[in-house]
Order: structure tokens, then sequence, then C-alpha cells
């Protein structure tokens, strides 16, 4: 018998991503013993361009290539074979590629680093639709001053210890939060002439640009997640803060190894374990988890294992908690018999709860590019190879000065569509200025970023979406297939009046608008894409309809009434399926602000507080 079939565990967490490696740590330090399944390795070992693919953040398209850590998911965004066939990224009998990281830390060791809270809106909606204040926003930006420490507003860091602090933000947290850019990158002339005439074309479309200007100096200097002086969410420009220390990435593989260190014995990290099913006691309830022991065991894996894996089991003596994301949390689930009771039929596998629900409403953001050819080349960019040993990387090693010290963002600007004008609505544009080219996902992704020094490109996102109606389905009963994934854009899915669809196009006028002083003075030399002949409403839908893609899936184990579609309780426990819960970003009805990472962390130290007042209830005994 192994140590894991036979220690006494209070809870096994499946998945070390932003969920369930923030959610264990928490467990432990309150003095609960947790073992914790990961798929993958560590990221940082030894393997080609290990560790600086994990450690560098302007490495971060790399380390999604990366083979020791990347899972390659592959997806469609329309049923239709025709629309789906007319987006360059597809490839037939495949899908899109979908990055998605098989490692301690999950997606937080190849992601982008942003740190930027969702909006307030985002949960009252949960408030609203469980009848359970504790999700209110006025309650829970305590979890985020629990997870963030605030490294980017230097003078508030300071003035706090005097009783000044009317940021919100968190000074202690696990989690250190920088800014984007070094100012030792603001000697490129071009990067400069960039930001500034970008800033000045934002401004002056502004119905009062002065005082607007104001607003802006006294809400933070574009700090996006300072507490408002007045109602409403940031709106402008902003600087996008980075999960970094010292302009090193760090995330939750950093946070469990600590507590790991800190707590010996608590915690199990069980590394190259992948879960096949749920286990479940004579009274149907969850009592551990059944798994593969070994090496590049999922077929999402780049390179996938011929092996079988040893079968093993860890028990639970208090519950088993799902956290493997948005497509895995719902195979795992459908694999254990809780799903569509006609789809667990359909693939032999013996019903334990039916939650029709499970695989459904899922989510994900728009995103499309607006890209540039400079005039020549980013100066800060001279010299880079995007390997270690070259003048930009010994500049990171040695000062962490430079453009790597970057994840590529220069700037971002927060706006809102027609759509989002309407009372209570949030802003739901998210653009962002790239120093590289940046098409969205597909084989060999990050060779632009290498190869393409002279580009820009503004990514946009489009936040609150419409769409509901994607769907994650078993592909087979064999755990280690990946799942069929379909998200089922735009008109094909829920946004049949297009409003959606609207805002994008919206967005790319406002992109050209400000890149229209840069076109004029020859410092962009070409639009690239759409290009300068795509210029109708319709040639632009077009355009997005065919290139639009996401990385941020979302909802698919969604929070709410059974009747409605819901999956969990407020409290995050599966409906009728004792103790078994799940906490990662698959639990939100709505996909949440604009970039999902910070939410999820949050979400994870709610859930602490729900798991610990339950083990409270329920006191075990020595035995």
């Amino acid at each position: 018998m192994s140590d894991a079939e036979s220690a006494a565990w209070d809870y096994v967490i499946v998945g070390s991503g932003a969920g369930g490696g923030t959610l264990a740590a928490r467990l432990v330090e309150a003095g609960m013993r947790v073992f914790l399944l990961e798929a993958g390795g560590d990221p940082r070992a030894a393997g080609e361009r290990l560790p600086e693919d994990y450690d560098v953040p302007a490495f971060h398209a790399f380390a999604c290539e990366n083979a020791a850590m990347s899972w390659n998911f592959r997806v469609r965004h329309y049923a239709d074979e025709g629309r789906q066939a007319k987006d360059w990224k597809y490839e037939a009998g495949q899908g899109v590629l979908y990055p998605r990281a098989a490692g301690l830390g999950g997606c937080t060791s190849h992601n982008a680093m942003i740190f930027m809270l969702p909006h307030d809106a985002d949960w009252n909606h949960v408030a609203q639709l469980t009848g359970d204040r504790s999700w209110r926003a006025s309650r829970m930006r305590r979890y985020a001053r629990r997870v963030e420490d605030c490294r980017h507003r230097p003078v508030w860091r300071t003035l706090r210890h005097v009783g000044l602090d009317p940021t919100g933000h968190g000074w202690g947290g696990w989690l250190r939060i920088e800014k984007s850019i070094p100012l030792s990158v603001l000697g490129d002339e071009g990067l400069v002439r960039v930001l500034r005439d970008t800033a000045g074309a934002f401004a002056s479309s502004l119905p009062t640009p002065m005082l607007s200007t104001l607003r802006w100096l006294r809400g933070g200097l574009g700090d996006p997640n300072s507490r408002r002086l007045r109602p409403g969410s940031f709106e402008g420009i902003c600087y996008t803060p980075l999960a970094t220390s010292e302009h090193r990435r760090v995330g939750v593989r950093e946070r469990l190894l600590d507590v790991a260190a800190r707590h010996p014995g608590r915690l199990q990290l069980e590394l190259d374990a992948l879960a096949t099913r749920v286990l479940f006691d004579a009274e149907g309830a969850a009592c551990g988890i059944e798994y593969l022991k070994g090496k590049r065991l999922y077929r999402a894996h780049a390179v996938s294992s011929t092996v079988e894996g040893v079968r093993r089991e860890v028990r639970a003596r208090r519950e088993v908690i799902l956290c493997g994301g948005a497509f895995n949390t719902p195979q795992l689930l459908m694999l254990s018999g809780i799903g569509p009771a006609a789809e667990l039929e359909a693939h032999g596998i013996a019903l334990q709860k039916n939650l029709p629900g499970v695989g459904r409403n899922l989510q994900d953001r728009y995103e499309i590019a607006v890209t540039h050819r400079m005039r020549e080349p980013w100066e800060v960019l001279e010299g880079a190879r995007f390997d270690r040993d070259d003048t930009l990387w010994r500049h990171w090693h040695e000062e962490r000065s430079g453009m790597y010290a970057s994840n590529g963002a220069a700037l971002g600007v927060v706006s809102r569509s027609t759509a989002a004008e309407r009372p209570g609505q949030e802003p739901d544009l998210f653009c962002m200025a790239l120093l590289a080219r940046f098409e969205g996902y597909f084989p060999g992704f990050s060779k632009q970023v290498r190869e393409q020094q002279d580009q820009l490109t503004w990514a946009v996102l489009k936040a609150h979406t419409q769409n509901r109606a994607g769907t994650v389905r078993l592909r087979s009963a064999d755990p280690r297939d990946t799942p069929l994934v379909n998200f089922h854009y735009f008109e094909e899915g829920g946004d049949q009046a297009g409003e959606d669809l609207r805002a994008v196009v919206q967005a790319i006028r406002s992109v050209r608008r400000m890149t229209a002083p840069l076109l004029a003075k020859g410092w962009i030399a070409e639009e690239l894409a759409p290009g300068p002949t795509v210029q109708s409403d319709e040639a632009l839908a077009d355009y997005v309809r065919n290139t639009a893609w996401g990385h941020h899936a979302s909802c698919s184990c969604a929070i709410g009434p059974v009747e409605d579609g819901g999956v969990l309780d407020s409290a995050f426990a599966v409906h009728g399926v004792p103790r078994l819960r799940v906490v990662d970003a698959s639990v939100f009805p709505r996909i949440p602000g604009f970039f999902v990472a910070a939410a999820v962390y949050m979400i994870a130290e709610k859930a602490a507080d729900a798991v610990l007042r339950a083990a409270m209830r329920a006191p075990l005994s020595a035995n």
C-alpha cells in the first residue's frame, strides 16, 4: 500500500493552479493535512529552455509552447465546419490550439502574469443569484487583500503605516504585484512616441479631456486595481500589474513550496499524477480520488507517454475538491458519473448524479488583434533572441532591467462599447499594446515574437460577453483523452442580436483612432491586420468572426440552482454529492472582469473560509 493510500489526509485536491494551489496552501496554514494532485511536474525543473521560460516575464509565449509543461488542447469556435474553416489558425480534424499548462502552479506557470481585479458587478451578480450576501463586492475585496502584496504604489505603501490608505490594495498578501514596464525601457524613442501619441489621441476623444486627465491623476495614474474615489469602475489608460518579484515570475508554485517548507508533513505535492475519477463511499459521498502515476499521461501533452501509468488511490477524511479548470473539472466529474445522464450513458459510465449543467455554460472572452509594422525595430528589443545569454537576458539576470522584465504589454486602455453604456453596465473593452506580433494561438506562434521585432499589436479583449452556449463534452470514457470543447461563438451561440460582435468592431475603430497619429507621422509603417482595405462594419465583423480567439475558459460548472443549469451551491459544493466541491475558473456563472487569474485567487481564498467553517461544524475523532 502506498503512502497516499495509507495516510490520513483531511483533503484531497485535484489541480495545483490558481484555484487548487491557493486553496491547498491556505488549508495547510490552518492546520489541515492536504494531498494535492498535479498531472505535470515542476515547471522550473531541468529541460530545454528551463528555468528561463518560467522565470523571465518576456518569455511567457515560449513557456506556452515549452513541451515540458504545455498541454495543447484543440477546440472549436463553431460547430459549422464552413464557418470554422475560415479561421486560418484552424487545423481540419484537429481544431484551434488552446494552450494550458501542466505543472506545479497550473496555468500560473505560463500565463502573462496580469493581475487585474474583476468588476464589482461580477461579485454582486453571484450574490443576487444565490441569495448569499458573502459574495457581495464589498465583502469580496478582503480576499483580494489576502492575496496581494502591492509593490507598484510605493508612496501609499509607506503612508499606510500611519493610517493613510485610500487605495484598497493589499500590502501583505502572498502574491507580489509589480508594474509591467520598468522605467529602464523608456529610453526607446519609438516606444515613448507610441505611449505619448496614443495617450494623447485617447484623451482628445473624451468629452472633457482636461477633467478626465485630472480624474486619472487623482485616481492612481493608471492603476486599474485602485479603489475608486468616485462610484464606478476604472476607465481610461492604465498599466497592467504583474505577478512578479523583482521582475521574475512568481505564482502558486512558489506559494506551495513555501507552505510545504514551513509545515512539514502537512502538504503532499503529488506530481505527475493524472486524476481519473472521484471515489465514493456506500452513502454516495466523495471519499477519495483514483489516479494514474506517471509522466505525460494525458494526451494533451505535446509528447504524451505511451505507457498506461500506475493506478493508485488516495482517500480524504473530510472532502475531495476538484480544481482542474474549465476543461478538466467537468471531464473528471463526468468520468465519475456526475453530469448529463444521457451523455454518461452514451459512454457507458454509471450514473452517480444527474447534473445536466456539468460541461455546459462554457464561456470565454473574445480576443482579436490589430497588428502593425513599425518604421524601425524596437530599440528595447535590439539584440533580443529570447534565449539565455543574449544581451537582454544578461541585463534581466544581472540587473532585472530591460524589456525582458516586462510581459510585453506597454499600455492598456479600458473603455465601453455602446452596449455597456446602459445603466448598471461595467466597462467591457480592454485594448492592450504589445511590442510583438500576436494574432492568437497556433503551433509555433511564439516564433513570431522572436523573429519579428518591428511589430506592434493592439490586442482587444471583449469582456461581459452574451454567449453562454459553450460546451465541454466527453470524447470517450478514457481519462487520458482530452474532452471535446466547442465555444459556439457569436451568432451560433447566445449572441443572436450581435451585441458582442458590434462591440469588438467598435474596439477596432477605437484602436485605429489611437494609432492614426503614428501612421500619419510615419512611425507606424502599415497596418497588417485587419489591413487598410478592411473598412466597413460588415468587413470588420467578418474579420472578427474569422480570427477571434480566447484563453480564459470559465463557467463550465457554474454556481447556481440546478433548475437553471447550476452545478454548485454558493459554498462551492456539488449539488447532491456530499463532501465534493469545485474551486476553479469553472465555478463562475458569468466570466468575470478582463483577466481571470485574480478572480480565481479570490474565490480560492473564499473557498478556504467555507471549507474551514464546515470542518469546525464536523470535527473528526483522533482516529
